[in-house]
């Protein structure tokens, strides 16, 4: 297949696409939750299971992100130490509370949970959990992947306050190889896609209310440095990972 190449760019273009149309009014609401908990003085977690976890660090210490961002990161859960025991690792029941609790979550805060599948047990316990905290959720899974997977467990579509549908196919590969077998997955793109547009909308929020939008600048530009400290001071005590 000579325009495999082709082929996924052109599925991944046409997803993100029609993820932007559809999933326009979940954004703008989950943006309202963030830029809520940003103005409360809380932060926004991000958390997510295997290749998801990848979400959390995206968000994380970047030009152009929020400084209230804080991943939630444990490696018992995350691929570069064991990708076979981490599998296992994500549908162990009650892991979830155990990694979350490390994290102060709260009413005046916001939780990110990806999972492409959405229905593994420590992405959809990790949702439940935050919930017992009062700590709104916003779920970025895929409602046809999560459907066809479901085989009736709960889902995470199912205990989140806002649910944002990547539109990833169910399997999350996108180009045939042969009768059988598919290639190309489009989870992390979409995911960090939607995560970005959520964040940029609750910057511009807070900006449009007056108050800060607390964005890092690229070390690079002249002037960050002191801009970016005075905003690492700011968050330091909340984010175990600056």
């Amino acid at each position: 297949m000579s325009n495999a190449a082709q082929i996924y760019l052109k599925a991944a273009q046409d997803l993100l696409s029609a993820a932007a149309q559809t999933q326009s009014d979940a954004i703008l609401r989950a943006a309202a939750l963030c830029t809520e908990a940003i103005a409360r003085g809380g932060v926004i977690y991000i958390f997510g299971t295997g290749h998801s976890h990848l979400m959390a660090e995206e968000g994380h210490f970047r030009a152009g992100g929020l400084a209230c961002v804080v991943p939630i990161l444990a490696t018992t859960v995350m691929v570069h130490e064991g990708a076979i025991a981490r599998t296992r690792m994500e549908r162990m029941s009650g892991l979830a509370d155990v990694i979350l609790a490390r994290y102060p979550l709260g009413a005046d805060d916001a939780l990110f949970v990806f999972s492409p599948s959405g229905v593994s047990a420590v992405p959809v316990e990790a949702a439940r959990y935050a919930r017992t905290q009062g700590t709104p959720v916003i779920g970025v899974t895929s409602l046809a992947y999560s459907t066809a997977a479901a085989n009736g467990r709960q889902r995470l579509a199912d205990v989140s306050d806002v649910v944002i549908d990547s539109g990833a196919p169910a399997g999350d590969a996108v180009v045939p190889i042969d009768d059988e077998v598919s290639a190309g997955p489009v989870s992390t793109l979409l995911g960090a896609a939607m995560l970005n547009a959520v964040l940029v909308q609750a910057a511009a929020d807070l900006a449009e209310r007056g108050l800060e939008a607390p964005v890092y600048r690229s070390a690079n530009m002249p002037g960050a440095n002191e801009h970016n400290r005075r905003l690492v001071e700011r968050y330091r005590a909340r984010n175990p990972h600056l």
